[in-house]
């Protein structure tokens, strides 16, 4: 499928960018004036206002070649979120959309660096590393940052999975921000991200978060994640403005709704 383009820099979106989420309600009206409500997630829609200033001449040519092969609001095209936590249920360790491996254990509603109570630990019974991950239908070539909130009673080891790359980070008594970045095979229409507990091991954990940028941002509890398999352009073409040898600036609109 097609993919919305990473610019050459690495960089997905320029900020501030605006994104929209528009709900509908279903209401039936009975002859005696009563009403039921009734949402109507189906008919959800997202839309995305991207702006650009000081791209390149090679960054213009990456976005105006893209709106050639998607010929405008014709074709979908694979969208991930460069204002969200693409991973799903992020402070839920125990829903489906994650991957957990047999000897894994999860406990929730522990205390987290914020304050609060929505830290998990982790513990692995197991005489090997098991693993607890998603996989995404997002594009092997972008690059990616994943950070996680990590600490343990005796310190260890965590691995970080990024695809196919693996990253060790050691862990204290202490939260500790851990964060890794990488690309993954730029031909893969999807990647699996997570973490991996050595034998024995037992971790709390928060904040789990995954964005397509070289760094983390703030953390953001996700539940729906960040990636849009049929998302499509509002115009037909791009309108861009060169404001001076090798720099431009134009504006991207993206539309994603659930019914289409």
């Amino acid at each position: 499928m097609l993919i919305y383009p990473q610019l050459p820099t690495g960089a997905l979106a320029q900020f501030p960018a605006q994104k929209r989420r528009q709900m509908r309600t279903l209401v039936n009206t009975a002859k005696d004036g009563t009403t039921v409500k009734l949402a109507d997630p189906g008919a959800a829609t997202v839309e995305w206002q991207l702006k650009y200033a000081a791209l390149s001449d090679s960054e213009l040519t990456t976005l105006l070649q893209f709106f050639a092969a998607a010929e405008g609001t014709l074709n979908n095209f694979t969208f991930v979120d460069p204002t969200a936590n693409l991973l799903a249920w992020s402070n839920d360790w125990s829903n489906a959309v994650w991957d957990a491996s047999s000897f894994l254990s999860l406990a929730g509603a522990n205390a987290d660096p914020t304050g609060g109570n929505n830290a998990w630990q982790v513990t692995n019974s197991g005489a090997a590393p098991q693993e607890l991950s998603q996989t995404l239908t997002a594009p092997g070539g972008y690059v990616y940052c994943l950070s996680v909130y990590a600490k343990a009673s005796t310190p260890g080891t965590l691995t970080l999975l990024l695809g196919s790359n693996r990253y060790d980070r050691n862990l204290s008594t202490d939260w500790q921000r851990f964060a890794c970045t990488g690309i993954g095979d730029s031909t893969a229409s999807s990647m699996t991200f997570g973490i991996k507990f050595g034998p024995g091991a037992a971790v709390d954990i928060y904040g789990l978060q995954l964005e397509p940028q070289d760094s983390p941002s703030l953390y953001k509890v996700s539940t729906t994640g960040g990636c849009y398999e049929n998302a499509r352009l509002r115009d037909d073409a791009l309108t861009f403005t060169s404001t001076d040898v090798n720099r431009h600036s134009a504006t991207v609109n993206i539309l994603y709704a659930n019914n289409l």
